[in-house]
């Protein structure tokens, strides 16, 4: 039983030297990887011709190896022949780095299929209160070897920086027209619902709903979704204003959702926002949210990648978000 050992370790000495060697030399094809515990739970009567090599193969392949090593691996003194501390330090090592090289083309598999990566997503301010962070939490539980980045950022400055390609997916208002780029893919995630934010003691706390020709004469605090408070979307909010039949009295403009709401808090004035910012706000100090009553008054938030991206992390991402599947 215990030559039958010895010879197991030779074969697994074998393929694991021959692996490595096959590996250095560029022509790496690994055929065999020895199980846990192979030595200590191979089967005595284990035979060579299970292996499709000879004994004497293997015997003539260490000696070759021995000799261009300069150093004996085997103790052939000793009965039952045993390996030196050379040999033994040596077979570790060789083990340590199958079991390298085993992961590293696992690791490429899961690579080429997008298993493996990083994923850049940003984000438009005050859309972390949304079911966003849901979304990005089923897909880690998914992809756990997939590292979400996120960037919370200006409208301007995610499709900026999409096109630069220092984002892989933008979840944003269109403030600058994004969507008319034909290099851009895109989706319509979500139509927000406006809220009116007021503090506890103003007039409309105890309304249901309002219109927004009732809010003229209020002291606004404007919320813009860019960095210069002229985009596309920030002119949209101005045209219904006109067609609600006054020119707002906006004393404030901010691109920082979190600083509106303290103002409204304050009773600085009042505010239109998103629902996606409300939705998860509860128990705030001194703020109202009543919904704003009409058909246009909402606010779309698109997805928007290029085409052409090659990440295949991104393409798992898509494939995984229900509402971001191609058409």
């Amino acid at each position: 039983q215990e030559s039958s050992i010895i010879f197991i370790k030779h074969v697994e000495f074998m393929y694991i030297l021959q692996a490595i060697q096959n590996f250095l030399r560029g022509s790496f094809r690994y055929e065999y990887k020895p199980a846990p515990n192979f030595v200590a739970a191979a089967d005595a009567a284990a035979s060579a011709d299970q292996f499709y090599i000879t004994q004497t193969a293997i015997t003539q392949q260490i000696h070759a190896l021995e000799d261009s090593l300069g150093v004996p691996l085997f103790d052939r003194t000793s009965r039952p022949i045993t390996l030196t501390p050379a040999g033994s330090a040596f077979l570790n090592d060789a083990r340590s780095i199958l079991d390298r090289i085993d992961q590293a083309v696992n690791r490429i598999q899961e690579v080429s299929t997008g298993m493996v990566g990083t994923l850049r997503i940003g984000y438009t301010k005050g859309f972390e209160r949304s079911n966003f962070s849901s979304s990005l939490r089923f897909f880690h539980n998914k992809y756990p070897n997939i590292l979400v980045s996120c960037y919370r950022r200006n409208t301007d400055l995610l499709a900026a920086g999409l096109l630069k390609d220092e984002y892989d997916i933008i979840f944003t208002w269109d403030s600058t027209e994004l969507v008319k780029n034909d290099s851009i893919e895109y989706r319509l995630i979500e139509r927000s619902p406006l809220m009116v934010a007021v503090y506890g003691s103003h007039p409309f706390a105890g309304r249901s709903s309002l219109r927004r020709t009732e809010l003229h004469g209020e002291r606004l605090l404007f919320m813009t979704p860019s960095s210069t408070g002229d985009s596309v979307s920030d002119l949209r909010f101005y045209e219904m204003y006109e067609r609600a039949g006054y020119h707002p009295d906006i004393f404030f403009r901010s691109n920082d959702v979190e600083s509106i709401l303290m103002m409204v808090s304050a009773e600085e004035g009042i505010s239109i926002i998103p629902s996606y910012v409300t939705q998860k706000l509860t128990n705030a100090d001194n703020l109202v949210f009543i919904p704003l009553i009409g058909e246009e008054e909402v606010v779309e938030i698109i997805a928007a990648w290029k085409k052409a991206s090659g990440n295949l992390a991104l393409q798992q991402f898509l494939g995984h978000h229900p509402l971001l599947k191609a058409e």
